[in-house]
């Protein structure tokens, strides 16, 4: 069966480039974009040998999509221990986060470059049963040469921006021979559904990857410990900081008033990247607070304590009073992510840059469970919601029960992966 025109003028523009792909990997490799050290993943040469049985391939592009894989590959490492888990991306610091974060015996790989030549060695290497690919990110190569080998194909979480909407409406043969490839597509939302079946692909049903975790995990000892220790002064966690947030953070706290039983709620800043926890620290001496630096006095429990450990960030939801989700106070970040201490019933205050979030923050804000100040007037709104703990216990319950439900849909999504997963066995 002959392809659709702009299918066929892909392929043989592809196959022309392939013999330059190494040299542009290289140049990206100097940029800092390619990890030089794998660049044979990317020309779909593997050194990794591909384990026996079944093999279930997920893809997610960059480190949203790859996070969002993440409850698939525990589930089907839990429940379908006879099947090899593969996981693909396209970008170094997704690559970084997945070493971190992938159960064992799931293998990461870089995607390769979508060439003929490419597509067909990495298949011919890896041999998937089912491919999951997440979101948008569609190369063509990869999924026809799929198709025709008989590997079952799924798009969950999946969607289309307005761009990708137009181009793919501007070659409607094109789109139909892709999506109709699918044998299983889960849209984002309903939007995304009708754009989809639009273009030919059969939907059936809505889950969206970024839901259906499990609440973040707790070292329960720890969490009593700190409890005790911290008494009952109310906490104000800020989440996730990045530079030029700090100093924002801190300047909102000062200006809270002192509580007569308490004083001023006990701050716990969370910076992104631990390695900032010192200079974040020094920040906070110069509010003339008592600061501790968790890292050297795990046990301090000064006034502002600078959380400069990894992986705790379950710990401190669990214990704030009201947490701010940082990554949204100044621009080029995008937020991160609130369905965490939503999750955890922890009431939640956001700045107005959430872009990276901004479905799962424009239905928290539907629900009525979210709060949202820029830097201008965070102190200001701290204070009435901290004066307020009936409204902000609410306000948690609300953003909880829709993170219940949507992980619930999640969950009933990932249970139709692992149903084709099964048919394709019986086939």
């Amino acid at each position: 069966m002959s392809l659709p025109l702009s299918l066929a003028l892909y392929r043989a523009a592809t196959t022309a480039l392939e013999p330059f792909a190494p040299l542009l990997l290289e140049r990206r490799a100097k940029a800092g974009k390619e990890d030089r050290a794998r660049l044979h993943e990317r020309l779909a040469r593997p050194t990794i040998p591909r384990p026996d049985g079944r093999l279930v391939w997920l893809h997610g592009a960059s480190v949203g999509e790859s996070l969002s894989i993440l409850p698939l590959v525990e589930r089907l490492r839990a429940e379908r221990p006879d099947a090899a888990v593969l996981v693909s991306s396209g970008t170094v610091t997704s690559a970084e986060l997945l070493a971190r974060r992938l159960p064992a015996g799931a293998i990461h790989q870089f995607l390769p470059v979508d060439t003929p030549g490419g597509a067909r060695r990495f298949l011919d290497h890896w041999r998937p049963d089912l491919a999951v690919f997440v979101e948008s990110e569609l190369w063509p190569n990869l999924l026809l040469t799929a198709k025709a080998r008989g590997v079952k194909l799924a798009l969950v979480s999946a969607k289309l921006s307005d761009k990708s909407y137009a181009g793919w409406q501007a070659r409607p043969f094109a789109a139909h021979e892709l999506f109709s490839g699918f044998d299983l597509i889960l849209a984002q939302d309903g939007r995304a559904a009708d754009r989809l079946t639009a273009l030919g692909g059969m939907v059936a049903g809505e889950a969206d990857l970024k839901f259906g975790s499990a609440p973040l995990p707790v070292d329960e000892a720890a969490l009593a410990g700190l409890r005790a220790r911290l008494g009952e002064r109310p906490l104000l966690l800020a989440a996730s900081t990045h530079p030029g947030e700090d100093e924002i953070v801190l300047d909102a706290w000062r200006a809270l008033a002192a509580d007569k039983d308490h004083g001023r709620p006990r701050l716990v800043i969370v910076p992104r990247h631990p390695e900032r926890g010192p200079a974040v620290a020094d920040l906070a001496l110069a509010t003339g607070a008592t600061v501790s630096l968790r890292s050297r006095e795990p046990d301090g429990s000064a006034e502002i304590i600078v959380a400069d450990t990894l992986g705790e960030l379950g710990l401190w939801y669990r214990l704030a009073d009201l947490a701010l989700v940082a990554g949204s106070l100044v621009t080029g970040i995008g937020g991160h992510n609130p369905l965490e201490p939503a999750r955890l019933d922890c009431p939640i205050v956001s700045g107005p840059h959430v872009e990276n979030w901004l479905t799962a923050y424009a239905d928290l804000r539907a629900a009525d469970g979210v709060t949202f100040a820029d830097a201008s007037v965070l102190g200001a709104r701290l204070a009435e919601l901290l004066a307020g703990p009936e409204i902000l216990k609410l306000q948690a319950g609300r953003a909880q029960a829709f993170v219940a439900r949507r992980d619930a849909e999640a969950r009933a999504g990932l249970d139709r992966i692992l149903e084709l997963l099964d048919a394709e066995a019986e086939a």
